[in-house]
């Protein structure tokens, strides 16, 4: 019973506690989520200037999904930091981790399954086309 509920115990504890500005989990977290929302602005000026209208509509969710996980990401690092009990839970980032693992998988097969790109037509004069008969005029 103590092996199954010491890792429960670990990721649902309401208040973990030793977490600070100056540690270096927290700085990490802090630097990974501010990228993803810079990020996020940086997506959307991209996709405005993109000519390839099927990557244009394929990346649409995109700046908005890195807007939201780096602002839920901040705020589960400033959560922990200053001890809001069951909001710093570990268990809201393991939410946090695989809800962002199944996105980035989501949008990877569907991008996979669904981008193309329209490849310009060659037409090639064909020696023989002046010697087969044509359509009948009337």
């Amino acid at each position: 019973m103590t092996l199954l509920s010491d890792p429960l115990t670990y990721l649902f504890y309401p208040n973990p506690g030793n977490a600070a500005f100056t540690s270096p989990k927290a700085l990490a977290l802090l630097i990974v989520c501010a990228v993803m929302l810079v990020a996020s602005f940086a997506i959307r000026r991209w996709r405005n200037k993109l000519q390839n209208s099927v990557t244009r509509k394929l990346s649409k969710s995109w700046s908005s999904a890195s807007f939201w996980f780096g602002l839920i990401g901040l705020f589960l690092v400033f959560a922990r930091i200053e001890e809001i009990g069951y909001i710093s839970m570990r268990f809201w980032w393991v939410i946090w981790i695989v809800a962002l693992a199944l996105y980035c998988l989501l949008q990877v097969r569907i991008y996979r399954a669904r981008h193309y790109e329209v490849l310009p037509m060659q037409r090639s004069e064909d020696p023989r086309s002046k010697y087969l008969p044509g359509k009948k005029r009337r």
